[in-house]
């Protein structure tokens, strides 16, 4: 009997993880990428939310407000609760998800599995992550990072890889943090730490600001402290980190 999954909104992931589990022999439904057009007849377009499989797997992220799922392939706004309601019985993957969606998920009878709470993938996640943002860096301004003073907001998992990535690069690499502890492993590491009491004084030398702090730490107190040729690269998931 063919293996089958159902893949319900996402992004360019979903995309190719549906490529892959189709090389392993999976027959795909599908429900909220019908931009993306897949030259394959092992996957199906539903035209309805209705969940032939007894697996569902969703975006990465899972949704930006809590109401609706992510679906860049898709011109359709698809409510979680619908989503849940059709999965009766059935286990959903995606990530991260919210308190307030699991509850909805025992009010639908169906199972939650949020893929970000693996802890391998997350960290293996952060290195793209990372590696982005110092493209990103690297394409909008005509300095070098070499030299240049970076400060990195937060020293969490992204926070880790990127201080790391920029050291290396021979960037002036200075982190901020609030607890006593990881104040001790930025200094340890070989980075300028930075706590976050005196976080000001350290705004205008920045040349690139790479926040990962997923809450409002640049007020517009904050932004008119930093030079306006540096740049700001937010990572942070909603609500991020500043505010103009």
């Amino acid at each position: 009997m063919q293996k089958e999954l159902t893949f319900v909104g996402g992004d360019l992931r979903s995309v190719e993880l549906i490529k892959l589990m189709i090389k392993d022999g999976y027959k795909i439904y599908t429900y909220g990428l019908e931009k993306y057009v897949f030259q394959d007849e092992n996957t199906v377009k539903l035209e309805r939310l209705e969940i032939p499989t007894d697996i569902v797997i969703s975006a990465i992220p899972f949704s930006k407000d809590g109401i609706y799922i992510n679906t860049k392939y898709s011109d359709n706004k698809i409510q979680i609760e619908d989503l849940l309601k059709s999965s009766t019985g059935k286990k959903i993957i995606a990530g991260p998800i919210k308190d307030e969606i699991y509850n909805l998920a025992r009010k639908y009878n169906c199972q939650l599995v949020d893929i970000m709470q693996n802890e391998e993938l997350t960290i293996l996640n952060v290195i793209p992550t990372a590696e982005g943002a110092i493209q990103i860096a690297m394409e909008e301004s005509t300095e070098t990072i070499q030299g240049n003073n970076s400060l990195v907001l937060g020293f969490g998992r992204i926070g880790k890889v990127l201080s790391k990535m920029l050291f290396g690069l021979g960037a002036n690499v200075y982190v901020e943090a609030r607890k006593k502890e990881d104040l001790a492993y930025i200094e340890a590491y070989g980075y300028n730490k930075v706590d976050l009491k005196e976080l000001n004084k350290f705004l205008p030398k920045a040349k690139y600001i790479f926040n990962t702090i997923p809450y409002l730490i640049l007020d517009k107190e904050r932004l008119d402290l930093i030079d306006k040729d540096a740049l700001i690269i937010d990572l942070a998931s909603n609500p991020r980190g500043y505010r103009l």
